[in-house]
């Protein structure tokens, strides 16, 4: 009796054990899968090379979920899957979850703490960017990439002499299309458009054409010449990228700035509808909106700017500190609500954006600008002076500064700045800058 008795404790113990191994067991988390890519940017041999690499990746981690070189692979295919597509919001968070896996399992893999920043850095998240890429410098100090990551975050933070100290050393470890594009920007910045446009040329010449990082590369000259009123210019470059690239949708909205520049506004239009249908890309609505207005479209208009604020609003009230995911877009959403004259919303984005960021020069003259509309010219030129710091030349930073001077009783500096920004570009395409300053421009 005693011994059956003892056979019956050992099996429901076993079996008990047996429960809790299960349940103890952690759950396989699921891989977020492709998606399928629509209209003319499925047409390419590309895509099918890329829908094959992932498929095979995601049958590789279905037959082992702990193969962490293949979640890798897959969360590095997602990440330019979303500059192809523009679907951040899906592919941002697909990317995510795979590198948060590897690093729990892999606490010093170089590769995939790069790779996270590289996300988080596109997400907006300048601050934990820069957290994972100071993270990761020691595992590899001879990396260019972990460089220009460190360079992109302390630009966005608006550290420009510690971003310059990360771009020299990029440079110096590998002088290619990422490192001379980083360089470009930082004259531009600096107020060095020459030195800008040489670096932006030694970057297209150094990538492989087609690529789509190349091509990007090509979108940074051609904006360089639009900058600077060289219209001609910028479009050869948007039409190789075409050439190269075809049914690129970004040199396709630049086709649409190079005929709202000669006031071709409904051609303006046919592009920017074009490159809005291909990809999830919130500034071809926001094109859209100036350009329905310029033809007198206003039901189009205020739908369109509708559409842009829809787009942008979801994570853009984020803390910094939260590690959901999603893309920080308060400094955008700030002048989308200035284009439906909603000023308190404005104020309150730009004044979010500016607590994540103080220090950079873009989101200075963002709450300048806000301040300005709200004619809080005090606060504005306050702000505009410290986006002024860099000795930034951009034409409509310089426009925008010259009106806040002279709402602010520096008529004279103002009219200077104005003056300067149209000896840069005679032809801006901001047709509301232009009518704002062509009183001060007549009195130059």
């Amino acid at each position: 009796m005693r011994k059956n008795l003892y056979i019956i404790l050992v099996t429901v113990t076993l079996v008990l054990f047996g429960v809790i191994l299960v349940f103890a067991k952690k759950p396989t988390k699921q891989v977020a899968g492709l998606k399928e890519r629509t209209g003319s940017i499925a047409l390419s041999a590309e895509w099918l090379d890329t829908k094959k690499a992932i498929e095979g990746l995601l049958s590789t981690i279905a037959a082992n979920p702990q193969n962490n070189k293949a979640k890798l692979n897959l969360a590095q295919a997602y990440i330019q899957e979303a500059r192809v597509t523009g679907n951040h919001g899906y592919y941002d968070k697909a990317a995510l979850d795979l590198l948060d896996d590897v690093i729990q399992n892999e606490p010093k893999n170089f590769d995939a703490l790069c790779c996270k920043a590289t996300v988080l850095l596109s997400q907006h998240h300048f601050s934990d960017g820069l957290v994972i890429a100071n993270r990761a410098l020691p595992l590899n100090p001879n990396s260019a990439f972990i460089y220009g990551l460190m360079c992109d975050a302390n630009v966005e933070l608006g550290n420009y002499p510690e971003a310059v100290k990360m771009s020299d050393k990029m440079i110096s470890v590998r002088p290619d299309n990422r490192s001379y594009s980083r360089i470009s920007y930082l004259r531009e910045i600096h107020g060095d458009l020459p030195g800008a446009i040489y670096a932006a040329k030694l970057a297209v010449s150094a990538g492989f054409p087609g690529l789509e990082q190349s091509e990007w590369t090509r979108m940074i000259l051609a904006h360089l010449y639009e900058t600077t009123g060289h219209w001609d210019t910028a479009e050869y470059h948007y039409r190789t990228a075409l050439l190269n690239r075809p049914n690129y949708a970004f040199a396709i909205a630049g086709l649409g700035r190079v005929e709202k520049a000669k006031g071709n506004y409904k051609e303006a239009i046919s592009y920017f509808e074009k490159a809005k249908s291909m990809i999830t890309e919130y500034s071809f609505s926001d094109e859209l909106t100036d350009l329905y207005r310029l033809t007198n479209e206003k039901e189009k208009a205020g739908k369109s700017a509708r559409e842009v604020i829809a787009m942008l609003s979801p994570m853009a009230n984020a803390d910094e500190s939260s590690n959901s995911h999603g893309h920080y877009a308060d400094k955008e959403l700030a002048y989308a609500y200035l284009k439906v004259n909603d000023t308190d919303n404005a104020l309150k984005h730009a004044l979010l954006e500016y607590n994540r960021r103080p220090e950079n020069i873009d989101v200075c003259e963002t709450v300048a600008w806000v301040n300005y509309k709200k004619e809080n010219y005090m606060e504005a030129n306050k702000m505009i002076n410290k986006a002024l710091r860099t000795n930034c030349q951009n034409p409509s930073l310089l426009c925008r500064a010259g009106l806040i001077k002279i709402k602010a009783g520096e008529k004279q500096k103002g009219i200077e700045l104005i003056n300067k920004a149209f000896h840069t570009n005679p032809t801006m395409a901001d047709i509301d800058l232009k009518k704002e300053t062509s009183t001060y421009i007549s009195n130059i």
